[in-house]
């Protein structure tokens, strides 16, 4: 049996075994257990109580995070000439369309979102094999299909993150940086099981929030008991 490192040691000091925090505790909690000489990302994983192989318990929607997501986030706004302007000043990295098609269809793709209007969608339907694997397909549901240009470039430039849950039920994602404070961790965090608890299908049954775990990067799971979102 190996030994444990130093590290390894502190992160056993810390978490209780079988014990659930709240979600404050769990926020501040992170912090104390990532050593990463990067800045990890902290994920959220949310058990629900639904069987997303039936459509009308299919869970899939959007949230602003409070507090941003810490990432750098490249936008290409695809659009017509009279929306260009209102797309750079809202702060697209890249913006235009024919020229960025042709791109894509070379295997093109360095980018993080794409935002385009609907009357281009037409266009875009033949990229769905280049930017669908990627998950980079522009979909009404998550706001990236739009006459309101700018403000949907805004949106994703300030926190804005699209979700759906996965064949297990579990609907995985980033909310932040190990860098934020307690404070913008729980707010996002919250923020997100909210949202979730929004989206609950008329048709779900029993428990709805089976279990919520926080972590980082690199770091252990920290269970969050359910029902602090709500402190």
């Amino acid at each position: 049996m190996s030994k444990l490192t130093k590290n390894q040691k502190l992160v056993q000091d810390k978490i209780e075994v079988g014990k659930v925090y709240t979600l404050k505790e769990a926020s501040a909690l992170l912090k104390e257990i990532t050593f990463t000489k990067f800045d990890a990302s902290v994920d959220i994983d949310v058990r629900l109580g639904v069987d997303p192989r039936k459509a009308n318990q299919m869970v899939r929607g959007v949230v602003s995070l409070p507090n941003g997501t810490g990432k750098q986030v490249r936008v290409l706004a695809l659009c017509t000439p009279d929306k260009e302007a209102e797309a750079k000043e809202a702060g697209a990295d890249y913006v235009g369309l024919d020229e960025y098609i042709e791109k894509i269809k070379g295997g093109w793709t360095d980018v993080d979102v794409i935002i385009t209007m609907p009357s281009i969608m037409g266009k875009i339907g033949a990229l769905g094999r280049v930017l669908g694997p990627r998950g980079l397909m522009p979909n009404p549901k998550s706001g990236t299909v739009t006459m309101e240009i700018g403000k949907a470039v805004k949106e994703v430039k300030q926190g804005k993150i699209d979700f759906k849950v996965d064949k297990s039920g579990i609907v995985h994602t980033s909310i932040g940086k190990v860098s934020f404070t307690p404070e913008q961790i729980y707010g996002n965090a919250r923020e997100f099981v909210q949202t979730l608890i929004k989206l609950k299908p008329t048709v779900a049954k029993g428990t709805y929030i089976k279990s919520i775990y926080l972590s980082t990067t690199m770091s252990r799971g920290i269970k969050v008991d359910p029902k602090s979102i709500e402190e």
